[in-house]
């Protein structure tokens, strides 16, 4: 019988030989991940058992890629990947864990029960508290804090995580509270803005969170970005960041020129309307825009000037209010869905 296959999606995987990063379809089986250059390959560039294996999770070893996990061999081959959000990387690293599990346990995979307790769990889950924090309504406040010339924007003080997780009954006291946050830093949930979390963050031996009113932090995946004052047109061009993150993830993207098609990360946001999109082997600079204000966006079945062997359905497209046309494809039927439905209702609601 063929392995089940328990995952699939893009990642960022860095190379064995060289130091490139380059995105990759993954997908996760029982005993091993394969991944490809394209989805619709037939033959995987690599695959990786996992018989004896060790995943390590959040990896900090690449600087500024903060959402990098670690898979180990039994032969001690280390492989990384990373992740476009958080969350993907939670997912992605609690099936692995499940399936090298399972399989030294001789078992068949299966997702662990999550109705055999409502209790709490003797070890605090930091993403489930991660999601609580960035509720707009009971989370933590994002805000817009000056500091030495500078706007931080979509941040926070630590003072202010502090108060927060002690207000919700998630710590008794300052100190419990601080050993929360500092497994969320470490975990790569909060990030440090200025120059006096990032000294905390990188200082010494260990992790330091400060709970103070002038230490700036911001959630992994939101809208944060720092500007000197600068001219009203700058201004205007980072409003496009102000609005809440609806959703988040890799697609593939056809170019305007090459009619080529390439994985972009993109992040959708819904005051104002817009999906920015980025190249997610680099950094946190977008490639570009789509306003989404007035847009309509539709699944489709084919796209013109496609090559036949580029794309395999879940199609769809953007055409804007200055009737440009954009093409993507998600990475499963039930995705592209999420993804239009997410767009359909910015487009409607945001600026």
């Amino acid at each position: 019988m063929e392995p089940l296959q328990i995952r699939e999606g893009y990642l960022v995987k860095k190379g064995t030989v060289l130091n490139s990063w380059k995105a990759v379809w993954v997908v996760l089986s029982e005993d091993g991940v394969e991944f490809y250059k394209k989805k619709t390959d037939r033959s995987p560039k690599g695959m990786i058992p996992l018989k004896g294996a060790t995943v390590f999770s959040p990896c900090q070893d690449f600087g500024k890629r903060m959402l990098v996990f670690k898979l180990t061999t039994d032969k001690k081959q280390d492989h990384f990947f990373q992740a476009s959000h958080v969350e993907e990387r939670e997912f992605w690293v609690k099936d692995i864990k499940r399936a090298i599990t399972c399989l030294q346990g001789g078992r068949k995979f299966a997702r662990k029960s999550t109705r055999r307790s409502i209790r709490l769990p003797d070890r605090i889950n930091l993403t489930e508290l991660y999601t609580l924090m960035k509720d707009q309504d009971d989370g933590v406040k994002e805000l817009k804090l000056e500091q030495e010339n500078r706007v931080f924007n979509h941040c926070f003080t630590g003072a202010t995580v502090i108060e927060w997780l002690i207000s919700k009954e998630k710590a008794r006291n300052r100190p419990e509270a601080h050993m929360l946050a500092v497994g969320l830093l470490n975990e790569g949930f909060l990030q440090p803005a200025d120059d006096l979390a990032k000294d905390g963050a990188e200082g010494g031996d260990q992790t330091t969170f400060l709970d103070q009113t002038n230490a700036l932090y911001y959630f992994a995946d939101s809208g944060f970005f720092c500007e000197g004052y600068s001219s009203d047109e700058d201004v205007l061009v980072k409003e496009e960041f102000r609005g809440n993150i609806i959703k988040q993830g890799c697609l593939l993207k056809q170019g305007h020129r090459r009619k080529n098609w390439k994985v972009r990360k993109f992040i959708l946001r819904d005051d104002p309307a817009y999906m920015h999109y980025y190249d997610p082997t680099k950094g946190d600079d977008p490639l570009g825009s789509i306003h989404l204000r007035g847009s309509v966006v539709t699944a489709v079945e084919y796209v013109p000037d496609a090559k036949k062997y580029d794309i395999d359905g879940n199609l769809f497209e953007i055409i804007t209010s200055d009737e440009v046309h954009y093409f993507f494809q998600a990475a499963t039927c039930e995705e592209r869905k999420e993804w239009i439905k997410a767009i359909q209702a910015v487009s409607k609601s945001g600026k």
